[in-house]
């Protein structure tokens, strides 16, 4: 089962970087320094999850799809655009203030910070028009309401929000309550994002919309505290950024706060919630069901 989830995500990480090589072509004149950094970012190197997430949910759907599985490839693109624009702010000076990501240095180190911003801001833009260029090919009402899930995943209730939280909690005393509150905007956002919007172009019904944004928090909450834990116990080469940088950056966590086998078992609880929450999809959800012990043992 393992190797059929590696398989996808591979077989999706290659579909994505060629939606995103047509999607990001070099520019001229003022825009050639401004595409170079938005391309130098998303072609970083990630593993592409949540491309993988949104195509692994409508794989589930794929009998209430209105074209070809092929045809929603720009969607999932423009969740990596979001994704790399959320990922080179966080890495500016005025945040993480770190200086890799990936393996190689991060937007600002490579461009300047201006420029970084700039890219950030023109990847979150763009990726608005990416995912309204499939309008031709599914119905309208589907279309607005996964891109008002994404507005609202991406924005100041989600993703946005848990940055604020972070910043605000750094170097401060945090109940777990708030931790949790964090991981599901900062982290989880996004991953509700990959499947609810490919629920919604499925025209899924509200059970399983539910059943999928109760999976997709608890996926964010494994994720996230793997990622905590491996800042302190991950190695470097394979991570492709420094360790210790919550550490140097006095970040709250539950690997800080509770210690890391306490923060293990709460990830472990949620990578259960994760694959019981999808039981109302049943054999349909067979790849989704894999992502959670994917995000629970990964090493980078």
């Amino acid at each position: 089962m393992a190797g059929e989830l590696a398989d996808f995500i591979a077989q999706t990480a290659l579909s994505t970087e060629a939606c995103l090589e047509k999607l990001l072509q070099p520019a001229s004149g003022f825009q050639v320094r401004l595409l170079e950094a938005m391309r130098y970012s998303i072609f970083a190197g990630g593993k592409r999850l949540r491309p993988a997430l949104f195509m692994a949910t409508l794989e589930a759907f794929s009998t209430g799809l209105e074209a070809e599985q092929e045809a929603y490839l720009p969607f999932a693109a423009a969740l990596e655009m979001i994704h790399t624009y959320s990922l080179i702010h966080d890495d500016l000076p005025a945040m993480d203030d770190d200086d890799l990501r990936r393996g190689r240095p991060t937007c600002h180190k490579a461009f300047d910070e201006a420029t970084a911003i700039l890219a950030g801001d023109a990847l979150l833009t763009q990726a608005f028009a990416v995912m309204a260029s499939i309008k031709n090919r599914v119905s309208p009402l589907r279309l607005i309401n996964a891109l008002e899930e994404v507005a609202f995943c991406a924005g100041s209730n989600g993703m946005i929000a848990g940055q604020m939280a972070d910043i605000a909690l750094t170097g401060q005393q945090a109940a777990s309550k708030q931790l949790y509150d964090m991981i599901q905007q900062k982290t989880g956002a996004l991953f509700r994002a990959s499947t609810l919007c490919a629920a919604y172009l499925a025209g899924a019904g509200q059970a399983k919309l539910n059943a999928l944004s109760v999976f997709a928090q608890q996926l964010g909450i494994t994720f996230q505290i793997v990622d905590d834990i491996l800042d302190i116990t991950g190695n470097q080469t394979k991570l492709g950024k420094p360790i210790g940088s919550d550490a140097k950056n006095s970040k709250i966590n539950f690997a800080t706060l509770l210690g890391q086998d306490e923060a293990r078992k709460i990830a472990q609880r949620a990578a259960h919630e994760a694959k019981e929450a999808l039981k109302p999809l049943g054999d349909n959800a067979i790849l989704l069901c894999q992502f959670p012990a994917l995000m629970l043992n990964r090493e980078k």
